[in-house]
């Protein structure tokens, strides 16, 4: 194993001994016959990593678990028992740049050897702010059909650019994880804000195989280094539910992305374990049933009311638009304006008569009318940090979630509509920053956690396809490039509000068809992907990365999304040869 590191940055180690059933068990010998775990830097001698990091040795925890190892185990229902002996040594740091050997010591004899990078990276400040911009899901193809649909041509010209196009610097990202090709949107965002990969529904964490989803190892986050050197102050926007894993992956540490509840909580009251809490200045998105009651229909951390929790402490409460824009730039604002999701843009401006689907984050049941942008989220954040902060800066994340959820039900025109508010965004973010004078000492980025297979590949004459009686007549252009259920395309825009490609026509059969009441003039296609499925799936595809502000020449070039870790670090002058006074 290989994991690079910050000079400075605190994570967990935790030490695992698997012991297959079929295999010899632990029988309570003392833990140092049982394995031992040395840390050295590459030259020097190592050392007990008790001895290396000056700490206690902690108890010995046994479990056990279960699992499938491959897939005929799996269809004969045949799972492997594995006990395991661990120890976990808590909220430790390397300040040393270099190269180091952690070795652990096993079973009479085995040995399983990882190489830690802590990288060297000077401590001068380069950036007071930074806006971390992710168009969940997005990728270059997106980003020029976006361009298709929102800019106008003249002879194969176009008139006018997005706001992205005029970044002067550009680069790409790989996105895939420790335990697969593929990401989902907690583990690309853990790497992003961590520096180190990770695998499917972690948060900040590297999975172990205990019961407690809280427990696993954790890595503190760019947000939570940046406060806790710096004292600078963090925001966080997205149009989605709040305690979803991109937003959560800013100061949330657990194997479970679903853990809303006490995601929820870790916003108002950190992760506890003597571990780094960030007072967040701002808190916008979706998400009300983590927020209210069950008596109201939520489900929330110990059944509270995080209204009343965050107003507890000095945050104020907002709940629709026409607040948000009034709201105070001196206090917290903790803003929850529907439940789920947010209502798309295309539904906001265009189809109005769709937010009857969005409901009231107070938990009343009535439609949730008066929702912001993420314009709008934004560009109050940004008042509020700043009025806040004064001269330690901030940082925030700004997320077009919907880019994303929009792509997983195939809504095409939907998600392409959230990129361009993502776009539009931008460019508003940029003429703020210079209108008050803190465009030059802002780095600017935009980027994604992971794609979705996507491209143009023609146009459709949708009145011709509509007015066909045969399948196979309608097949007049190419069908994409897709990881897919089953569906029907008629590529028009669904008025009526997001779409829901493919449904079980047998209830809890887990086995999706095309949706009978979905694009009914248009043309059946075959899905991809196993039954079970009802929606897309990410892609490999590499993410553009977009750069304007100090810093902007290091994010250049293809590299990995751990980079865009290292490169925000350097431009906060994070890095840390020594222990801060702080320790």
């Amino acid at each position: 194993m290989k994991a690079d590191f910050l000079a400075g940055q605190y994570f967990d180690i935790r030490l695992e001994v698997h012991q297959p059933r079929n295999g010899s068990e632990f029988i309570g010998l003392p833990l140092d016959e049982q394995f031992t775990f040395t840390l050295g830097k590459k030259g020097e001698e190592a050392k007990l990593v008790t001895e290396f990091f000056n700490l206690e040795e902690p108890n010995l925890e046994k479990w056990n678990f279960t699992w499938y190892e491959d897939l005929f185990a799996r269809d004969a229902a045949m799972k492997t028992l594995v006990n395991v002996a661990s120890k976990a040594y808590r909220r430790i740091a390397l300040y040393e740049p270099g190269e180091y050997t952690a070795t652990l010591n096993y079973n009479n004899g085995s040995k399983t050897e990882a190489t830690w990078l802590v990288r060297d990276l000077a401590e001068e400040r380069k950036a007071k702010n930074i806006i971390l911009f992710i168009g969940d899901g997005m990728t270059t193809n997106m980003i020029t059909a976006a361009r298709l649909i929102g800019h106008k041509q003249v002879n194969g010209k176009y008139q006018s650019l997005m706001a992205m196009d005029k970044f002067p610097v550009v680069g790409h990202q790989m996105t895939h994880s420790i335990d697969s090709f593929i990401t989902d949107s907690a583990n690309s965002a853990a790497a992003l804000n961590t520096g180190h990969k990770s695998t499917v529904n972690c948060l900040n964490v590297y999975a172990d195989s205990s019961k407690d989803p809280f427990d696993d190892p954790k890595v503190e986050s760019i947000a939570e280094i940046f406060h806790r050197l710096t004292g600078g102050h963090v925001g966080i926007v997205s149009t989605a539910y709040i305690a979803d894993a991109t937003p959560a992956a800013l100061v949330s540490h657990t194997r479970l992305r679903s853990e809303y509840g006490a995601i929820v909580d870790t916003y108002l009251n950190g992760v506890g374990q003597n571990w780094t809490k960030v007072p967040l200045d701002v808190i916008f998105g979706g998400g009300a049933e983590q927020f209210y009651p069950s008596e109201l229909g939520g489900v929330t951390y110990q059944d509270k009311n995080y209204y009343d929790e965050f107003a507890a402490q000095d945050y104020q409460i907002i709940q629709n638009r026409t607040a948000l824009l009034s709201a105070s730039n001196e206090e917290k604002a903790l803003g929850i304006f529907t439940t789920s999701n947010m209502a798309k843009w295309l539904d906001r401006n265009v189809y109005r008569d769709n937010l009857n689907q969005s409901l009231s984050p107070t938990g009343d049941e009535t439609p949730a009318l008066d929702q912001p942008g993420l314009k709008e989220m934004t560009l109050k954040a940004i008042d509020i940090l700043e009025t806040r902060s004064g001269d330690k800066g901030w940082f925030l994340m700004s997320e077009a979630a919907s880019i994303d959820k929009m792509m997983h039900v195939l809504d095409y025109d939907r998600a392409l509509g959230e990129l361009l508010e993502l776009d539009d965004t931008v460019k508003a973010t940029i003429d703020h920053l210079n209108s008050t004078n803190c465009l030059k000492e802002t780095l600017i980025l935009v980027t994604a956690d992971h794609g979705h297979g996507f491209d143009v590949m023609g146009s459709v004459d949708t009145h011709y396809l509509a007015a066909q009686n045969v399948d196979r007549k309608k097949r007049n252009l190419f069908q994409g490039l897709m990881a897919d259920p089953d569906r029907r395309e008629n590529w028009s825009v669904r008025k009526s509000g997001p779409r829901e490609p493919a449904v079980e026509i047998e209830e809890d059969s887990d086995d999706n068809y095309a949706n009978p009441e979905d694009g009914e003039d248009g043309i059946l296609l075959n899905g991809t992907l196993p039954v079970e499925n009802d929606q897309g799936v990410h892609s490999l595809t590499d993410v553009p990365v977009y750069a304007m502000g100090p810093c902007q020449e290091l994010f250049q070039g293809t590299y990995n999304s751990i980079d865009i870790f290292y490169n925000m670090a350097t431009c906060f002058g994070l890095g840390r040869g020594k222990p801060s006074t702080e320790e």
